[in-house]
């Protein structure tokens, strides 16, 4: 079953079905308004320019995470959210996006899963999403996604029957909450964090309304060079 904010996602886009689709939308997202906040969330590294979308406590270093098709020059590229501010449900991660270039891009693609291209779009067993079970979703590299898979291997040997997220991240998101106070509460955070072994970065972000399935799109500049990255979560127009 789909989670309700998919559900609205896909209600307000009638363009889902087509593989290229218009940037104003995703525009929005990132341009302030007494809804929207635009937030700093740290930087990510990609040593090897492949990238990986997952629910960093469930899935990441995972068969079950999505490595995408296209890759990204190698590099650091720095993570904004769009964060809703809903009287509703008040703080919520709307979008993430990891930005690869300055220039603007002017339409979207969806990101294809690895040994998947566009034209494979809409085939039985070709999934262009990833799941979230912890309510937290990432940017990372694929080493950094074998890295965290080593590290918390060793890690739940050394803390048996010790949770991953309560004895593990919850102390660093409390740290970034603190030090960024205006964009995050008890239910909507993000980490930039530090591997222990490398030093290389990831970041890590709630995920709007919490689990469900979400999907990257590239948004592409008018010379069709990949500018960035976004993962949408939820349509502020319904929050």
């Amino acid at each position: 079953m789909k989670h309700p904010a998919q559900i609205a996602f896909e209600k307000n886009l009638k363009f889902l079905n087509k593989d290229i689709y218009p940037a104003d939308f995703f525009r929005m997202l990132f341009t302030e308004s007494p809804k929207i906040r635009v937030a700093r969330a740290g930087e990510a590294d990609f040593p090897t320019g492949e990238v990986v979308l997952a629910d960093p406590i469930a899935y990441l270093g995972t068969r079950y995470e999505t490595v995408l098709q296209k890759k990204i020059p190698a590099g650091s590229y720095p993570v904004e959210l769009s964060v809703c501010l809903s009287r509703i449900v008040g703080l919520r991660v709307a979008a993430a996006r990891l930005l690869i270039r300055e220039n603007p891009a002017v339409s979207y693609e969806i990101a294809m899963p690895k040994g998947k291209e566009r034209e494979d779009l809409g085939m039985p067993g070709v999934f262009t999403f990833f799941g979230v079970d912890a309510g937290l979703a990432c940017f990372a590299d694929s080493r950094l996604s074998e890295e965290n898979r080593t590290f918390f291997e060793q890690w739940e040997k050394e803390n048996p029957g010790k949770n991953k997220y309560l004895d593990y991240f919850a102390a660093l998101f409390q740290e970034s909450r603190e030090a960024h106070p205006e964009f995050q509460n008890q239910g909507t955070g993000f980490l930039e964090w530090k591997l222990p072994k490398s030093g290389k970065r990831a970041v890590l972000f709630t995920s709007g309304m919490g689990d469900g399935i979400y999907s990257g799109y590239w948004g592409m500049d008018a010379e069709g060079e990949i500018v960035s990255l976004t993962v949408i979560f939820l349509n502020p127009e319904y929050f």
